[in-house]
């Protein structure tokens, strides 16, 4: 009973905590910050869904950020009047649909992809499945990069503009809304709904962890050949891994867009996949808990360094000697080799991996 209490003050606690988080960061670091935490967020649900493939099903995809890509995309050409450009009398004012419909709909245009990339893949594993995600997510870019002719369809490297923001009861959350006399800015607005739809993807990755499904996937990366043999339909359950992880994926991707307002192919390059894994395999692979630890440090930590760098190279040198950029490179390959050397398994590793990774030694891939 006490522990049942003690649990219930905690969690209490802490939706207190994010509750007054925005103003709290608005009041001591300016609301610079708050849009920080907004893609704190959106780089949280991001790898979760890259959790499930590649910490529950342990299937290495290094093209993810594709799925991204695809459910910005899905809201930027049903939430803009960049379709009257490309079919003018099929739609003279473009599509406007609500947010509410386009939501659901990128999610699951992105799970398709997800199933279209892992079909042709099953039969892949490590470095050759890691390649061929790699070329998927590379085509997906330069798709988007190339579509604007014969048919204007993506806009090209110009990205499309003037994107819907996303509407909550009618109510827009591109601004300043009034509520019981607290003047809630646009940021803030955003801060709650994307910790909403982060709470969501986190009950649902909880959900699937300790399903049945969940257990298979952990079983299929475990041992493969052993889970098959066990009755598992193997093929079955690493297409719904990549569907299952590209609609986490595609929603973010919709979010992204409207609290953007601006898409374009080059927010979506090869770098991108890497943060995103980055944040998997440093917080702790099939850990829910260290998933959300290294998407905030590697969302929030880079504009720590590019805040801080500068002024400090100034100050010392009376120059920038190193970009803040070429540093935070630097900084994360040397954290991948401290992690891989003395804790392979993350920062907050989850218990089976604690397990398999208990010795000293590195793993011999991801």
């Amino acid at each position: 009973m006490k522990l049942v209490r003690k649990s219930g003050v905690q969690l209490a606690a802490l939706v207190i905590t994010l509750l007054l988080l925005p103003f709290i960061t608005d009041a001591l670091l300016g609301r610079g910050w708050v849009r920080i935490a907004d893609f704190a967020m959106l780089y949280i649900m991001l790898a979760l869904g890259l959790n499930i493939v590649v910490g529950y099903a342990g299937l290495l995809d290094l093209g993810y950020i594709a799925f991204f890509a695809v459910g910005a995309y899905c809201y930027a050409l049903t939430g803009s009047p960049h379709l009257a450009l490309a079919f003018p009398m099929a739609f003279p004012d473009g599509v406007h649909l609500s947010f509410w419909i386009v939501l659901p709909l990128a999610a699951l245009t992105a799970g398709s992809f997800g199933m279209l990339l892992g079909a042709p893949t099953l039969r892949l594993r490590g470095d050759y499945l890691a390649i061929v995600t790699l070329g998927f997510g590379e085509i997906i870019r330069i798709f988007l990069n190339n579509l604007n002719a014969p048919i204007n369809l993506t806009n090209g490297p110009q990205g499309i503009s003037r994107i819907d923001p996303v509407r909550v009861a009618d109510v827009s959350l591109s601004a300043t809304q009034n509520i019981f006399g607290i003047a809630f800015p646009s940021v803030h607005l955003y801060f709650y709904l994307f910790l909403a739809f982060t709470a969501l993807v986190v009950i649902v990755s909880r959900r699937l962890e300790r399903s049945r499904i969940g257990r298979a996937w952990m079983a299929i990366r475990e041992d493969e050949i052993a889970a098959s043999a066990m009755g598992l339909n193997t093929r079955n359950l690493k297409l719904l891994a990549f569907a299952m992880g590209a609609m986490f994926g595609g929603a973010s991707g919709a979010l992204f867009a409207g609290f953007q307002g601006f898409v374009s192919p080059e927010s979506f390059s090869l770098m991108e996949s890497i943060m995103v894994l980055c944040m998997v395999v440093l917080g702790g692979m099939g850990n829910i808990a260290g998933v959300i630890l290294g998407g905030v440090l590697l969302a929030i930590l880079p504009e720590v360094l590019r805040h801080s760098v500068v002024p400090l190279q100034q100050a010392l040198f009376g120059k920038t000697v190193v970009d803040p950029e070429s540093l935070r490179m630097l900084l994360f390959g040397t954290a991948l080799i401290v992690m891989m050397l003395y804790r392979p398994a993350g920062l907050l590793p989850s218990r089976v991996r604690r397990r398999e990774l208990g010795s000293d030694e590195a793993p011999e891939s991801l």
